[in-house]
């Protein structure tokens, strides 16, 4: 199945969904084609590549707090580097162990290899005297789209 792009009532893009999707929008009335493939039809719409919604949608909350958390967005913040000696990372760290009330958050997790995943065990960086080379942040919508 190929890709369909939707555009936002502005012409501003969204996002992608599939192209069984973009059929149901068209279906249900809620988007319309933008762009089509010249040599398809569906029913009685041409095969989309681009649907544009009929109501403008909100999207302030891209703009106001950065993407959520996840194990392979802390891998490629940290570009699959160990936080801690810089070889391939194949964990996620937590800097301040969740047994210690530390959560799963952008600032609090850091790529890590195995080994010295291994050698920090339960304790804080400064405890297990491992310093940290980068110090975790949480991205915002710009460094996500740039990555």
């Amino acid at each position: 199945m190929t890709d369909v792009l939707v555009l936002n009532a502005d012409l501003g893009p969204l996002h992608r969904v599939s192209l069984r999707h973009a059929v149901r929008m068209l279906v249900r009335q809620v988007a319309e084609v933008h762009e089509s493939r010249p040599d398809g039809v569906i029913g009685v719409w041409p095969v989309p590549t681009v649907v544009r919604l009929v109501s403008y949608v909100v999207t302030r909350w891209r703009h106001s707090r950065g993407p959520g958390w996840s194990r392979a967005g802390v891998m490629a913040r940290d570009g699959k580097r160990c936080a801690y000696c810089g070889r391939a990372a194949t964990t996620i760290d937590h800097v301040l162990p969740r047994s210690r009330g530390g959560a799963n958050s952008w600032l609090n997790t850091v790529a890590c290899c195995y080994a010295c995943n291994q050698r920090k065990g339960d304790r804080t960086p400064a405890e297990a005297r491992m310093p940290l080379r980068v110090t975790p942040a949480a991205p915002t919508w710009a460094t996500y789209a740039r990555a």
